[in-house]
């Protein structure tokens, strides 16, 4: 295995468990797409024990609310079983250089602002729903639902740890914010 870093690694999903018998895993994608798992040309596995393997990715195919894995080297459900639970990590610098494209990691905990300035809360979830993920902002016992699309989320600064959105019509009710 070539020598890298864990500083140099991005987490970009979890194995859940083994599925049938030919070593492939169920997994959970914390990426915005599974292109990003072959794109990267090698994923590393981190094991619960903190060991850190290197795996060429074969396929991956969405499979009801996951995605299967192919690794070259896994080959039985055992050599899938040694894997549960571990996460799922590429180099950062294949991750992209695309400036447009950001991790959940970064996302969360980044404090939303309407484009007029008025704090509105804090990124505390990210649901996948298809074609654009839902930031889910909360403040105090309010949950507000914020599409992730350019029309609504105007900029991410994760410099400054903040997203600015620029509500369409109808999206929130004013009197609430």
């Amino acid at each position: 295995m070539s020598q890298v870093s864990l500083e140099n690694l991005l987490i970009i999903g979890k194995v859940l468990s083994p599925h049938g018998l030919e070593g492939m895993l169920r997994i959970l994608s914390y990426a915005h797409s599974e292109a990003s798992f072959m794109e990267a040309g090698t994923v590393y596995i981190k094991l619960t024990s903190g060991k850190l393997n290197e795996y060429v990715p074969i396929s991956i195919k969405p499979h009801k609310n996951a995605f299967l894995m192919a690794l070259e080297g896994i080959n039985s459900r055992e050599d899938a079983e040694e894997l549960k639970s571990a996460e799922i990590l590429i180099e950062k610098r294949n991750s992209g250089d695309n400036t447009d494209v950001f991790f959940w990691h970064e996302i969360l905990g980044l404090k939303g602002f309407l484009d007029t300035g008025e704090y509105i809360g804090t990124v505390s979830n990210i649901i996948s729903s298809g074609s654009n993920d839902i930031y889910v902002l909360h403040c105090g016992e309010r949950e507000i639902l914020i599409p992730a699309t350019h029309e609504v989320v105007k900029e991410i600064d994760l410099e400054n740890g903040k997203i600015i959105i620029s509500p369409i019509e109808g999206l929130l009710d004013l009197n609430e914010v």
